[in-house]
This record gives C-alpha cells, sequence and structure tokens, in this order.
C-alpha cells in the first residue's frame, strides 16, 4: 500500500482500513508463532501499513482542528 493510495481514503474508510490491518497483524503473527508462515517480510510490511494510515488519520484531524 502506498502513501498516496492512503491519502485518497476518506475517514471512515481509514478507519476500516486500520481495523483490518490490526486483524491482519494478529493472525499474521499467529501464523509466525505456530511456523505456518510463509513470508515473514509481510509482518513488517503489514506494520509499516499501519504506521501509514495512522499518520494520515493524524494529519486529517490535525487539519479539521486547525482550520
Amino acid at each position: 500500500m502506498k502513501a498516496s493510495e492512503v491519502v485518497m481514503l476518506s475517514a471512515d474508510e481509514l478507519e476500516d482500513k486500520l481495523l483490518s490491518l490490526k486483524k491482519d497483524l494478529f493472525f499474521l503473527r499467529m501464523q509466525h508463532a505456530t511456523n505456518q508462515l510463509d513470508n515473514p517480510i509481510r509482518i513488517a510490511q503489514t506494520r509499516k501499513d499501519i504506521a501509514r494510515v495512522k499518520t494520515v488519520i493524524r494529519q486529517k484531524q490535525l487539519e479539521r482542528a486547525g482550520g
């Protein structure tokens, strides 16, 4: 997921995306713990996607509060 894609989402879509990514991360960690995860790099990618979404959510909150 690219940052430009995240910026285009609405606030509700961002919240839904964040929830979805957190669920994905949970299941990836479960698979990793049980040695069923094929690509452990997906954990890092998902964490970075979560950070991107949170950053955009915060930016939009500050824009609304600032003016």
